[in-house]
């Protein structure tokens, strides 16, 4: 059985005759932890967008577990999940509500899982939705993505709205909860510490294509620099 959780073939996307992304090829192995590093407006957010199936492509293919992602089983699907840049969340629920809607949705829900976080990181669960800040929205969020144990989690800025120490705790539970647990992540981030703390491995962005990838620390080796330095030169 092949070790690759996610591939992209080929992958080109455009908006308004601008080339977003350009032929991108991409193996995700199972179990990697990925940061994905690029310059505002390099195609982020639609190269995590097209990869889950969100956006249509205008050439190339992705498979997802080994099945096209245009046409993913329910089971694959709850294998999923994904954190966009801003929470999309049902304003007129209750978080209780909203994550009770999205239990029935999942075989494997960890409410053992919700409760804890709910807890620590003080979201009352009864409280509408929208009186939330945005912070706690975002935190809601997560809370929901993380809850069925996913086997590919896909995180988009994930932590942007949230303070330093809101990060320090999303952080640390990215790290004891879903990645000892052998998760697949991606992680797109413009936070290079941030990053630092959870990536084993990171692929930068640049022209619409994937132009270095590799073990962090290793890479950093190899070019003699520190994430930031090296960030400029390739993404220049």
């Amino acid at each position: 059985m092949s070790n690759i959780l996610v591939e992209l073939k080929a992958v080109s996307k455009s908006f308004d005759k601008r080339t977003v992304l350009h032929e991108v090829n991409w193996q995700i192995p199972k179990g990697k932890v990925i940061g994905l590093l690029g310059r505002n407006g390099a195609g982020k957010s639609t190269l995590l967008e097209c990869t889950l199936g969100l956006r249509e492509l205008d050439g190339g293919s992705v498979t997802i577990m080994g099945e096209s992602n245009l046409n993913l089983s329910d089971t694959v699907r709850a294998k999923i999940a994904y954190v966009p840049q801003s929470a999309e969340l049902f304003e007129w629920m209750t978080g209780a509500e909203m994550l009770g809607y999205f239990k029935v949705l999942y075989p494997h829900w960890n409410q053992a899982k919700v409760d804890q976080l709910l807890q620590q990181w003080e979201i009352d669960p009864n409280k509408k939705i929208a009186k939330l800040s945005v912070g706690q929205k975002q935190r809601l969020s997560i809370i929901r993505a993380l809850a069925h144990d996913p086997e590919l989690l896909i995180l988009d800025e994930p932590v942007a709205s949230l303070d330093p120490l809101g990060r320090r705790e999303f952080l640390n539970e990215l790290v004891t909860g879903v990645i000892d647990r052998e998760t697949t992540v991606i992680f797109s981030t413009h936070i290079l510490s941030d990053l630092e703390r959870v990536s084993m491995d990171v692929a930068f962005l640049r022209d619409g294509r994937i132009v270095l990838q590799g073990e962090l620390d290793q890479l950093l080796e190899q070019h003699h620099k520190n994430l930031e330095d090296l960030f400029i030169e390739v993404t220049q």
